[in-house]
């Protein structure tokens, strides 16, 4: 399990820029990236309240997503769906709320949720959001587009980068929208 990419943008936009590394800081996300603050950053949900806590400070996706995205007829860089960390090897989606990924030498992040794709991944691809959703054997929808996570601990984080999961106590409780 690895760091495949990492990005980062200081504006608000759908896409991040590829970097050589990122800094984590600690209750607050990714140093110099749009999203970065210990409050709620992400423009829809400032609207609604500015004061919420950044549930969603640092983006994870599986590039897997990537190699499924493709064999559908999508091309799709690490990056270019707004994530800051693209890993390669773990099943990020299964993972529970509260899960730990220790990246690199020192930073962690606790898994809060799933990322709950929008309406900016069809203006990037005609049919890209669709192919980001599925439905379970139950009906139930399924959010492809990866998770997101609060930094306990800060660090740098560089491609190339081991990925060390600890699961919390059980019960496990699902990944939800946040």
């Amino acid at each position: 399990m690895t760091v495949l990419a990492v990005s980062a943008s200081p504006t608000h936009g759908f896409h991040k820029q590829a970097q050589a590394q990122i800094r984590l800081l600690a209750g607050l996300g990714v140093e110099g990236d749009a999203h970065c603050g210990a409050t709620v950053k992400h423009r829809s949900r400032v609207a609604q309240n500015p004061d919420q806590p950044n549930l969603r400070q640092v983006h994870l996706m599986h590039s897997e997503l990537f190699e499924e995205l493709a064999a559908a007829g999508f091309t799709v860089a690490p990056g270019e769906l707004g994530e800051n960390i693209t890993t390669r090897g773990i099943d990020l989606l299964s993972l529970p709320v509260g899960t730990r990924l220790h990246l690199g030498e020192t930073a962690i992040v606790e898994l809060t949720g799933l990322r709950n794709p929008c309406a900016q991944i069809e203006n990037f691809q005609k049919g890209l959001l669709a192919a980001v959703l599925d439905r379970d054997e139950s009906g139930n929808l399924v959010r492809k587009a990866g998770v997101m996570g609060i930094v306990l601990t800060g660090g740098t984080v560089r491609p190339g980068d081991a990925i060390h999961v600890v699961l919390p106590p059980e019960p496990h409780q699902p990944l939800e929208r946040v």
